[in-house]
């Protein structure tokens, strides 16, 4: 789950992870207010969306009176905004950051992150903080520096001054970034999170290290033991269809595809989705309705496919075990006749019960297509949809 950059910072100092004074404003007076408690200027004026690159999509502006405050605010509050990370779509802006401008002497970049592949924390670091932090990643990626770190020992004090070092702190510095990353560790362990990002992370000029920017991604399914970060979820930059699919239990990403797939079970699922493409067509969403779908469970499923107006055909892809294949297809049946299916529907079904239920399909004279195996479906729907 991910939150916005003001809640991340509002976070961050409960956890003496020290970031720039200012408040989240969600009208042009209130972005004056905040400017004004402020006491002075620079002041910065951030559109607040979950996504990066909203400094080059012109989300960041800096304001150097009250009246600069108001222009920014008002061209930044509803604005559509565009970034690498948006896609085509943009993002409507509904609140703004405003907080103190800073004396920058120099930009770097940290982030926190968990790696399967070592089964370990990976700290990033680089001295090359900033907007283009992305092409420095693809061009010079040794400029980005990793250290692990082992969760069942924590982060050791070797490591808080690997990092320092590999930054080239100044030695008055060093201090408070070693202080800095052993807090920001602890936030990231206690609130299970999957990534936290800082970028930039500044060195003031009176040598101070500063989070100027924070991002913040929770692990969704440790969730319940954090009802309270719950608060934080901001259902206005989620997939409006992922949300629906959320209050039903269903697994449920949308993608940029056109063939929707109802599966039961992730890695079928992902295996479902990879055949789809090999057959050359190309999913339309992630859905995994689980091991005990129920009829109600499938008719939403179908309903939020449907309401995907890219996806052109549906397959149905069951491996019957807990769930049998009977009561699948007859949930099929049902889902099938409330939502009034218009569209080409392939199922691929075996397990317990596999020949119930394909004669369940069949008696149900609708128009689906059943198929003997996985690669059939697969070139079956890539058919309809071609």
């Amino acid at each position: 789950m991910k939150i916005h950059e003001y809640q991340a910072k509002q976070l961050f100092k409960a956890y003496n992870v020290p970031v720039p004074d200012g408040n989240v404003a969600f009208s042009v007076d209130e972005a004056k207010k905040t400017a004004a408690d402020l006491g002075g200027f620079p002041v910065v004026v951030k559109a607040q969306i979950h996504a990066g690159g909203r400094g080059k999509g012109g989300g960041v502006k800096l304001a150097a009176s009250m009246e600069e405050v108001e222009t920014h605010a008002r061209e930044i509050l509803g604005m559509t905004l565009f970034t690498h990370q948006t896609g085509p779509e943009g993002r409507l802006v509904k609140k703004l950051l405003v907080e103190a401008g800073q004396k920058i002497k120099k930009e770097l970049y940290l982030s926190l992150l968990v790696d399967r592949a070592t089964a370990s924390i990976v700290i990033m670091i680089s001295q090359d903080g900033g907007m283009d932090i992305e092409e420095v990643a693809e061009k010079t990626p040794e400029r980005i520096i990793k250290i692990h770190v082992d969760p069942l020992m924590g982060i050791q004090g070797y490591q808080l001054r690997q990092a320092g070092f590999a930054l080239e702190l100044p030695s008055a510095a060093m201090k408070l970034f070693s202080g800095l990353l052993l807090n920001l560790y602890k936030f990231f362990i206690a609130n299970d999170c999957s990534m936290v990002e800082i970028n930039p992370l500044i060195l003031t000029s009176d040598d101070k290290v500063l989070a100027l920017d924070a991002k913040v991604d929770f692990d969704s399914n440790a969730l319940y033991r954090h009802r309270e970060l719950m608060d934080l979820r901001d259902l206005d930059e989620e997939n409006p269809l992922e949300v629906e699919a959320s209050k039903y239990n269903l697994n449920y990403i949308n993608l940029d595809g056109n063939v929707g797939n109802i599966v039961n079970g992730a890695g079928l699922a992902m295996a479902t989705m990879d055949i789809i493409k090999n057959a050359g067509a190309t999913p339309a969403n992630f859905m995994d309705v689980g091991g005990g779908a129920t009829s109600e469970q499938v008719e939403n499923a179908f309903r939020i496919i449907l309401a995907d107006d890219k996806v052109k055909a549906i397959l149905i892809n069951i491996f019957g075990g807990i769930l049998r294949c009977d009561n699948f297809a007859q949930g099929v049946v049902d889902a099938a006749k409330k939502t009034g299916i218009n569209i080409p529907v392939v199922v691929r079904m075996e397990g317990t019960n596999v020949e119930k239920g394909k004669k369940i399909l069949s008696d149900a004279k609708l128009n689906l297509t059943t198929a003997v195996d996985l690669f059939d479906a697969a070139q079956k729907i890539a058919a309809a949809v071609n």
